[in-house]
């Protein structure tokens, strides 16, 4: 039987595949929908790829550190609801990529889908087995790696802000601490300098139209904006942050006190960027009563 448009169409609306998957499974059933239906449902296909374009905003965000303390990775990987970040094989689907991502020194997460878990199968294939098992949309969003030149120290806190800090100098349990005030206060960069000029820019154009609200002459409104935009770099300057544990040293004095440079660091909050999708319960429901009428 040959197979025509309107039957790809067709399953490609029942299943939410692409058109050379329907096309190739309506040609091995001879043009029968509800046998290829059954067949790519079995595969895993049709149900992985009808949850493909959901949101999928919550999840969890993990660390690992090389046995020698000089490499570390993050790995965030998505789910649609908290619920399900919580659940075991999820958390045990999690756990395989950034153990993966560590061990193959892959931050492509296409890449990365291809390697290989402990179960002998590939990141990829096990995740649309997961999404199968547990019924929502689970991605692996983004990984990042960071080396330093002495230690690189991981803090994750509540499975959904990670951290990686490298120091120069220092050892593990000062690259955490930091790494933890990192989580905690979410700076911009490491030193002031580092921060771009775009940003600085757009800061100073802010800073500008506030000051010249208070009517005072052009100089002074000039060392104002200054003022602000000094005031704004320590604030998102790392090493000029008030250490969480003792606000009485600033992170760079305490790095500086134990011997250590800070480096760099990555941090991962779980769905930062992610627009979510906001849904009317009500009007979702009113919609399937009167379809059903």
């Amino acid at each position: 039987m040959a197979v025509s448009a309107a039957m790809v169409k067709e399953l490609r609306e029942r299943t939410g595949l692409g058109m050379m998957e329907c096309k190739r499974a309506l040609e091995e059933t001879n043009g029968d929908i509800e046998v290829a239906i059954d067949n790519l449902r079995k595969s895993g296909q049709a149900k992985a790829a009808k949850k493909a374009g959901r949101i999928a905003a919550e999840g969890a965000v993990l660390a690992k550190v090389s046995a020698d303390g000089k490499k570390g990775v993050l790995v965030e990987v998505n789910s649609e609801t908290d619920f399900v970040a919580r659940d075991e094989s999820f958390r045990n689907f999690a756990e395989e990529v950034v153990t993966a991502a560590l061990a193959s020194g892959l931050t492509d997460v296409v890449a990365l889908g291809q390697e290989k878990i402990s179960t002998g199968v590939g990141i990829e294939e096990a995740r649309l087995a997961l999404v199968q098992k547990i019924g929502e949309n689970v991605q692996v969003r983004r990984a990042a790696s960071i080396e330093g030149g002495s230690v690189v120290g991981a803090y994750v806190h509540s499975g959904r802000i990670g951290v990686l800090v490298a120091l120069k100098g220092g050892d593990a349990e000062l690259a955490k601490d930091i790494a933890m005030h990192v989580a905690a206060s979410n700076p911009l960069v490491v030193r002031g300098a580092d921060v771009s000029e775009a940003t600085l820019a757009k800061e100073r154009e802010i800073y500008t139209a506030q000051a010249a609200e208070s009517g005072k002459p052009a100089d002074i409104v000039a060392k104002m904006v200054e003022g602000r935009v000094a005031k704004f770099l320590k604030e998102v300057s790392l090493v000029d942050q008030p250490f969480v544990k003792d606000p009485d040293i600033t992170v760079g004095a305490l790095a500086k006190k134990a011997g250590a440079e800070i480096e760099k660091f990555l941090r991962f909050d779980v769905g930062e960027g992610i627009e979510k999708a906001e849904t009317d319960f009500a009007a979702e429901v009113m919609a399937q009563v009167r379809g059903n009428q």
